[in-house]
């Protein structure tokens, strides 16, 4: 619940029915820290073995049409629990800046980085997606001893590990994963989109809606769409 739901709820509590209500947020309390703490688990294992520094990686835009794929790297103390951290696609999106926030406050080191359109053009998407991990890694300014990125690939110059569905179940990766998202979000809706007004970037953010792609066959690709994606590869440019 939101500060408002509470206020709004307590507005009409009775006395029975505030002990309830402050029992249950008490138990939500609880549960959260619990989540958090779990969210941890992997890090601290690894802190464990000896590492001192751990980060954790993600990217987003592997699969949009326009614009970067960008990555985050995130190094959080073990001891750190970010309030709502989860995954960015189960942030609501009104949330996402907010979080981000809190997250490049509370961190012991942040760097987001992309791979350009014409870069996924040249290497192929997965190539390209490695390069932003590297790019956002090395843009730390700290000497991390292991890396955990989401997903099933781990191709990076340090030691590292793969985390399937990672941005829900470690909280450097989910950290990664909003600074990501809100810094990709950004981009597209207040830089390229009034470049390129006639695709509708500040809605779909790059990914093919079907306005999206019923503007690029109406307009042809932009300098920002990826040609190596179809439908972007079949159409002419106005540009």
């Amino acid at each position: 619940m939101t500060v408002a739901d509470v206020r709004a709820m307590l507005a009409v509590c009775s006395e029975r029915d505030l002990r309830t209500l402050l029992a249950e947020l008490e138990a939500d309390a609880r549960a959260e820290r619990a989540r958090l703490e779990s969210l941890m688990t992997l890090q601290r294992e690894l802190h464990c073995r000896g590492l001192k520094l751990v980060a954790g990686v993600d990217e987003v835009g592997r699969g949009a049409l326009a614009g970067p794929v960008t990555a985050a790297a995130v190094v959080l103390h073990p001891d750190t629990l970010i309030a709502g951290l989860d995954d960015s696609k189960r942030v609501p999106r009104e949330r996402r800046p907010a979080l981000a926030l809190a997250i490049r406050a509370d961190a012991l080191a942040v760097c987001v980085a992309d791979a350009t359109p014409r870069e996924i053009d040249a290497l192929g998407i997965g190539a390209a997606t490695r390069l932003a991990w590297r790019r956002a890694i090395e843009g730390l300014g700290v000497a991390v001893d292991h890396v955990l990125i989401d997903g099933n690939d781990a191709a990076v110059d340090h030691p590292a590990t793969a985390v399937v569905g990672g941005d829900r179940k470690c909280a450097c990766i989910a950290a990664a994963s909003v600074v990501a998202k809100v810094h990709r979000d950004r981009m597209m809706a207040e830089e390229l989109a009034p470049l390129y007004p006639a695709y509708g970037l500040e809605g779909n953010y790059g990914y093919g809606t079907p306005e999206h792609m019923a503007a690029i066959v109406e307009f042809g690709p932009s300098p920002v769409h990826r040609r190596s994606f179809a439908p972007c590869s079949e159409q002419g440019s106005l540009f």
